[in-house]
């Protein structure tokens, strides 16, 4: 179905788990619920507590069960910003919704208002789509010595072809030519390398939609200098949630910008900047962003004819130039809060924009796509030998070396050892600054039983050496599934 058909509008409210937020939450949602029920919205909303009272009040997810009963029930959530309490212990609330309820895609447009609202980039129109719940999001950290952290970082098939199958299906729906994929795979051949793979092969299903692949580095120049080029462009999560803050700040304000976090039977719609706790209170803060995710939240549930009127509105504010501080400028008329902002929007109800073009507003769920990822043939898996980690800080990695080797690692060798990433044994330079934390991979042309690696870190710990932990080497289908380090 694609984004312009006319959807059937509803009958019967809708029920919308609300939730308020923190610092400009509460204002800026008391404005949007405003607007959305002087448009004749449709909505039946049900306010939920979650956020920083929640958090101090020792619930370290920042959600309690009431709201998770009220968000299953209405499988709908409008959420204005929350603060997230510094320090440790605390868990993001957006990063725990989305992973709970699998909302894989986030959507974030990213369109100019020019010239009513200053940006060096008039022509850009583009489209977002970030996975929104592997990557190193996973928020899987350890501290593993005196001197190393560590940050894990999980790529999966299944979740890339879920994300890249929904961009091209939107691209399709939404009358977009081109998508565009960003990852780091000459750095990160294995896990970017993955989401680089699937890109190219699910784009082969759609010839009517051309593609490209960019090193996110380059890319990100490029949206920077030239973003009128991109369409839509999807990305793992860490580049997606970096690019879609910096694509809306380019467009003029990253307080305009609304996103939707979609999942198969849950969807939540906010904006996308912060919580702002240091204007909090002011009725100064820009209503925009949470307003264009309830327009999103609205063509959602199929009220796209009122979607399209508040969003006829709002442009037209936009274009008279009734603007908050934050966009305020020699192009504005006048500067208003938090709450005249949205009087004006709700003054110009029923009228259409006369410079700023007005799309039509579409699902973020499609009916037709098939996210479900087919079967695939399991490769066999042999293990070949394990990666050991120590904690050591007792002289050069000769020394390490010299110790491992006394050990009897049959039917393993002592293949190499490494310092965050770089070889030191065999082959190094001493000009290598080495820390307290040591690569160690022990290998075989065989495979190798879980015994054998038992005794080997029995024996390592028997020598004095303290192994923080063990990845196993596999190859799938005879292809090594890990890293190689230099000469292998």
């Amino acid at each position: 179905m694609l984004a312009t058909e006319t959807l059937s509008e509803p009958r019967t409210s809708v029920p919308v788990a609300i939730a308020h937020g923190d610092g400009i939450g509460p204002e800026i949602m008391e404005a949007t619920l405003a607007v959305l029920q002087a448009a004749g919205a449709k909505i039946e909303p049900r306010p939920i507590e979650i956020g920083e009272r929640v958090y101090r009040s020792g619930l370290s997810s920042g959600i309690g069960d009431e709201a998770l009963e009220t968000l299953s029930a209405t499988r709908l959530l409008l959420k204005a910003p929350i603060t997230t309490p510094q320090g440790g212990g605390y868990k993001s609330l957006n990063v725990t919704i989305r992973k709970m309820y699998g909302l894989y895609a986030n959507v974030r447009p990213a369109r100019a208002m020019a010239p009513f609202v200053p940006t060096l980039h008039p022509a850009m129109d583009m489209v977002i789509v970030r996975e929104n719940e592997e990557d190193v999001y996973g928020g899987i950290e350890h501290r593993q010595t005196a001197d190393v952290t560590q940050c894990l970082k999980l790529i999966t098939r299944s979740g890339s072809e879920r994300i890249v199958r929904y961009a091209f299906e939107y691209a399709r729906a939404h009358g977009r030519k081109r998508v565009s994929c960003f990852t780091k795979d000459n750095i990160m051949k294995i896990t970017d390398g993955l989401f680089h793979r699937v890109f190219t092969e699910i784009a082969r299903e759609y010839p009517d939609i051309e593609n490209e692949h960019l090193i996110v580095d380059i890319g990100a120049a490029r949206l920077a200098t030239q973003p009128e080029r991109f369409d839509v462009v999807v990305l793992p999560n860490l580049y997606g949630d970096i690019l879609s803050d910096i694509a809306a700040e380019l467009c003029g304000s990253v307080g305009m910008a609304g996103s939707a976090n979609i999942g198969d039977e849950i969807a939540m719609f906010e904006a996308i900047h912060g919580s702002a706790p240091d204007i909090a209170g002011q009725g100064i803060a820009n209503p925009s962003g949470l307003l264009n995710a309830a327009v999103m939240l609205l063509g959602h549930v199929g009220q796209g004819t009122i979607a399209k009127r508040i969003q006829d509105a709002w442009l037209c504010t936009i274009e008279e130039g009734i603007h908050t501080r934050d966009i305020f400028g020699a192009q504005s008329s006048r500067c208003v809060g938090t709450a005249d902002f949205a009087s004006a929007v709700i003054e110009r109800l029923g009228r259409a924009p006369q410079r700023l073009s007005s799309p039509e507003i579409g699902r973020c769920t499609l009916p037709e796509m098939h996210v479900d990822t087919q079967a695939a043939t399991t490769p066999e898996k042999v293990r070949v030998g394990v990666d050991m980690f120590i904690d050591w800080n007792e002289g050069k990695p000769e020394r390490l070396a010299e110790r491992l080797l006394a050990l009897d690692a049959r039917p393993m060798k002592l293949a190499m050892i490494t310092n965050r990433g770089t070889q030191v044994w065999p082959r190094a330079s001493d000009s290598t600054r080495c820390v307290d934390h040591w690569r160690c991979r022990f290998q075989s042309d065989a495979r190798v039983d879980g015994a054998a690696i038992a005794r080997l870190m029995a024996a390592v710990e028997a020598v004095g050496l303290e192994t923080i932990k063990c990845e196993g080497l596999y190859t799938f289908d005879g292809v090594p599934g890990f890293s190689l380090g230099q000469g292998q």
